[in-house]
């Protein structure tokens, strides 16, 4: 019986888990930092005006 190859062969606790986060990343939208942070500035930037438009 020849010896088994230990070639692509990881922890075992962990092998599914590498195995899942490797199939993950090439998958889903890929956005740019700046977007991110744009967005935020943007969404903070509504909720102010809208305060002073329209106080409570």
């Amino acid at each position: 019986m020849p010896p088994k190859s230990k070639k692509n062969t990881g922890f075992q606790s962990a092998a599914g888990l590498i195995r899942y986060f490797d199939n993950e990343a090439e998958k889903g939208p890929v956005l740019k930092p700046w977007y991110v942070v744009g967005g935020i500035v943007a969404i903070v930037v509504i909720v102010s005006l809208a305060k002073v438009i329209w106080p409570m």
